[in-house]
Order: C-alpha cells, then structure tokens, then sequence
C-alpha cells in the first residue's frame, strides 16, 4: 500500500460485501486471519449459528482477500452465501 493510498478515508459505502457461510467454530480463525492482513478487510457475524459472516473489503483489496479465502477452503469449510431476501440487508 503506498502512502497516498493511506491517507483516503475508507468509508463503508466504499467497501465491498462478500457474504460467505463458515464452519461456526471457525468464525474467530477467519477473523484472526483476516486481522493478520493489516486491514484488507473486516468481518462481521450475521447469524453465528448458520455460520454466516460479511467480510466488507477495502477499495483494491478484492484479489488479495480472493486469494486468502481460496487458500482457506483447503482448510475449512468456506462457501459464498445466496443472502437475498435475509433480514439483516
């Protein structure tokens, strides 16, 4: 990340929402992980006991938090989630 870069104020209407379901005894793993990445994106938990998570992913950081979710599901049970007509949108 250069330094103009840091200096943009992310906002939420700027970030991109991937919604994924997890194991839900993993839900602190992915957030640990995703924390270890200096801030490409930010997990939220929808419902912990279907396991459904938000990641909101920072501007640019789409192909890097692709490539982590992919090397993921090598490990864990990490699948994109249909959120349509839920309650929390």
């Amino acid at each position: 990340m250069d330094g103009a870069s840091i200096n943009k104020k992310v906002t939420p209407e700027s970030c991109v929402k991937k919604y994924y379901r997890i194991d839900r005894r993993e839900t602190y793993y992915l957030k640990f992980i995703l924390e270890g990445y200096g801030g490409v994106a930010v997990m939220r938990t929808l419902d912990p006991q279907k396991g459904l998570v938000v990641l909101h992913i920072g501007p640019g950081c789409e192909e890097e938090v692709d490539m982590i979710i992919h090397d993921l599901q090598r490990h864990m049970r990490i699948e994109v989630a249909d959120v349509r007509g839920e309650d929390f949108l």
